[in-house]
Order: C-alpha cells, then sequence, then structure tokens
C-alpha cells in the first residue's frame, strides 16, 4: 500500500503518517524501486491501534509507552491515568456549569462572569448609578478568585445590604472636581474606615504585606503602602480628591489590621 492508501484504510491523514514516522511512533516501511513507501498489513494494524488509542485522549508520548508493552500492562495503568484525568475534567466542567447557572439565574447584569460569592454580594447591593459604585465593583472583580476573597464578599454582605452605603457613594461622587485640601475628605474617609465590618478584617488572609486590595464602600479597603503599583494605579484612577479620600481610607484601615493583629 502506499501511503494515501494506508491513510484511508485507517482513517488518518498522509500528514499524520508522516509525522508518526518522523517521531519514531511508526516504523518507516520499506520504498518501492520507484522510491514510494511501500506498506504493509503490519502497517495499517499499528496505525489503527496508534489511532484509537490518541482518540482516547491518549498524547503521543504515552501512547508510545503502551505500543512498545506486548504484555499490555502499560495500557492498564495509562488508561487508568486517562480516566481520573477524565474524571477530574468532568469535576471543574461541572463546577463552572454551577457558577454560569448561578450567573444566568442571579440579578447581576451580564457584563462579565464572576463568581458566585461576589454575584451574591453584589446582588445584594442596593441599585444605584453612582459612578464610584460602578468603579467600585470593578475593583471587587480585580479581588475575584484571590486567596480568601469569597469570606471577605461574606464578610461586605451587611456592609452592601446597608442603604446607607449609598450615602457614602453620594458624598464620594460630590468630590469629582474637589480640590485635594477640601474639607469634606477627612470625615468621608473616616466614615469609611468605620464602615468596613471588623468580620472583613478578620477576613483578610495572614501573611499578606498590608492587606488586600480593593475598591470603596462596598469592597474591600486597602491596607497596601502607597508606594506599591496596585496602590499608584488606584489612586490614579480617581480624581485627585477623591483619590485623597481613598488613600486615607487605605491608611486607616491599615491602621485597623495591625491593631487587630496586636
Amino acid at each position: 500500500m502506499r501511503i494515501g492508501e494506508i491513510a484511508g484504510l485507517v482513517g488518518v491523514t498522509s500528514r499524520a503518517i508522516r509525522h508518526y514516522h518522523h517521531i519514531g511512533l511508526l516504523p518507516e516501511p520499506g520504498r518501492r524501486t520507484n522510491g514510494y513507501r511501500a506498506y504493509s498489513v503490519r502497517h495499517a494494524v499499528l496505525l489503527a491501534r496508534i489511532r484509537r488509542l490518541t482518540e482516547l485522549g491518549l498524547g503521543l508520548d504515552e501512547v508510545r509507552d503502551v505500543v512498545a508493552d506486548d504484555a499490555g500492562r502499560e495500557l492498564v495503568e495509562v488508561l487508568g491515568e486517562l480516566d481520573a484525568d477524565l474524571a477530574r475534567q468532568e469535576e471543574e466542567i461541572g463546577e463552572r456549569r454551577r457558577r454560569l447557572a448561578l450567573l444566568m439565574a442571579g440579578p447581576v447584569n451580564g457584563r462579565e462572569p464572576v463568581s458566585p460569592a461576589l454575584a451574591e454580594l453584589l446582588g445584594a447591593a442596593p441599585a444605584t448609578d453612582s459612578p464610584t459604585a460602578t468603579k467600585d465593583r470593578e475593583h471587587l472583580a480585580l479581588l475575584d478568585g484571590a486567596e480568601g476573597a469569597d469570606e471577605i464578599f461574606g464578610a461586605l454582605r451587611p456592609m452592601a445590604e446597608d442603604p446607607s452605603v449609598l450615602e457614602l457613594y453620594e458624598r464620594l461622587d460630590a468630590l469629582a472636581a474637589a480640590s485635594p485640601d477640601d474639607p469634606r475628605i477627612a470625615p468621608l474617609a473616616a466614615d469609611l474606615v468605620a464602615a468596613v465590618p471588623a468580620g472583613v478584617l478578620d477576613a483578610i488572609p495572614s501573611g499578606l504585606p498590608s492587606g488586600l486590595p480593593s475598591g470603596l464602600p462596598s469592597g474591600l479597603p486597602s491596607g497596601l503602602p502607597s508606594g506599591s503599583g496596585f496602590a499608584e494605579a488606584l489612586l490614579a484612577d480617581y480624581a485627585p480628591a477623591q483619590a485623597e479620600v481613598v488613600r486615607r481610607m487605605m491608611a486607616g484601615v491599615a491602621a485597623r489590621l495591625d491593631g487587630a493583629a496586636r
């Protein structure tokens, strides 16, 4: 048989057969006087076995181990590993589908996928068109998936459900065009620090430099040092007066964290 004939018989491409030759998986057949490869039935049997194994999901290195073991012991072992890997993938797919179902059934808009814990938190927050509230939600999405994030989102639930949080957003919105020395800055920062539930501080994983990054009132304040890249980017995301509120809030929450640790 020529390469096109064996490829059609077994159901693979000629290109795949040449690749198997190149990597030493399929032995090269002898050639006729005209230079064409001459494949035998044994080549077809081996090639069919290679095709079946790859269709099961085995990699070519695994296939090589299997076809080299005439007793079949290697095949049993490799197929067991493959079955376990498929079971893990099945579990992961199931979890992703459960998350997707929560997103589709929940009240959160569909602009971006988030974890169930964050979806529940955002769904509990009162509706608002506040620009800083929108920014806050974006910052919370940055925290999504981080270590301890689900616990933090759960601890933030009482704050998210508190209608007075809207007033904090309104006060922050009002500073959009203010100067960094506006007298409203200090009291607002103090009120924001005080509004953070103690449970949020308890939920922050130990071993972090100075806390975790996040957004503002319904988000997680940060104790990151002002020189860090994230803190600089976070502050630059706000107008000058609003950035000063955020800076003071970060410092205030860092102080609360330090006090709680002593």
